[in-house]
Order: C-alpha cells, then sequence, then structure tokens
C-alpha cells in the first residue's frame, strides 16, 4: 500500500577489497559495483553500461576479471576484490601496467581505462606474456570510444615485456 514501509530483503557477506575486510549488511540486490563506489567511496570503478557490456566497471574477484555491475554483493562472499585503486603504490608511484598505457598513450578521455587495466592486470597474472591475439581476446568485452584499441593492446605489450 501507498505510505507504508516496504520490507527489503537484506543480505549479509564478508569479503575482502583491496587487502582490507568488510563485514557488508545492504540491499541483496546491491550489484559489487554499487558497493564499491557508494558505500566503499572506491570510484575508480566506473560505471558505463549498468548491462555488463562496456567492461568499465571490471574488477579483479579471486584472480579472474570481472564486471561488477553483473555481480551481486552476496555472491562475493568469502571473496578477494582488487580494483584500479590497488594497483599504485601507497606513495601513488604507478605500477608498470599503468606506466605503460601513459608511455603508449593507451588512453583517452580515461572512462574505459580501469576497467582496461583491470582486465589487463588479471591477463598478466595469468599469463605473463602473451601473445597480440591473447590480449585483443582478454580485453575484448572492454569498450573503448577513444583510441582504436591500438595503442591500448601496445601498452599492455610493453607491459609485458617490461615484467
Amino acid at each position: 500500500m501507498p505510505g507504508q514501509r516496504q520490507n527489503r530483503r537484506m543480505s549479509h557477506a564478508q569479503l575482502t577489497v583491496n587487502g582490507r575486510p568488510y563485514a557488508i549488511s545492504g540491499p541483496a540486490e546491491q550489484t559489487l559495483v554499487q558497493l564499491l563506489r557508494h558505500d566503499l567511496g572506491l570510484t575508480g570503478t566506473h560505471v558505463g553500461c549498468d548491462t555488463a557490456q562496456c567492461g568499465a566497471c571490471t574488477v579483479i574477484v579471486d584472480g579472474q576479471a570481472v564486471k561488477s555491475c553483473n555481480l551481486l554483493v552476496r555472491q562475493c562472499e568469502g571473496m578477494a576484490v582488487t580494483t584500479v585503486e590497488a594497483l599504485a603504490a601507497p606513495d601513488g608511484t604507478l605500477n608498470p601496467l599503468q606506466q605503460a598505457f601513459s608511455r603508449c598513450h593507451g588512453l583517452q578521455c580515461g572512462y574505459c581505462t580501469p576497467g582496461m587495466l583491470m582486465s589487463a592486470t588479471a591477463l598478466l597474472a595469468e599469463n605473463p606474456h602473451p601473445t597480440e591475439a591473447e590480449i585483443v581476446h582478454a580485453l575484448e568485452g572492454n569498450l573503448c570510444r577513444c583510441t582504436g584499441y591500438v595503442n591500448i593492446v601496445a601498452a599492455v605489450q610493453a607491459a609485458a615485456t617490461a615484467g
């Protein structure tokens, strides 16, 4: 009825974000990207399409690149989440992949960059010396409207060579 308080289903989850443990209580339908951006203030993870099509919200969950707009917090129980904020050193020094993106001009507007970085980070953790085809395949779920991908792939190749 109008004016009556609706009972919302709540969920609880314990997870680790960027090495820090959290006990989360929130709406059962809360997505991981909502938690990261709104509750934890980690705004480096972007929301582009909210339908798991663009990859701007990509984070790493237990070693796998995933689109956080398509994952409920409750599904992350006991898991480790890494966001783009964790890539640089505590003093702000960029990691080799971030440096390569800068050096190779692998970004323009920067909106897709966090998702690209996270997908590439997951790839390089699994395969430190990927071929160009493997890089392209790993990034195919991340859309960029600015660069045409050439410099993004070159940046990942440069980081792989440097590592």
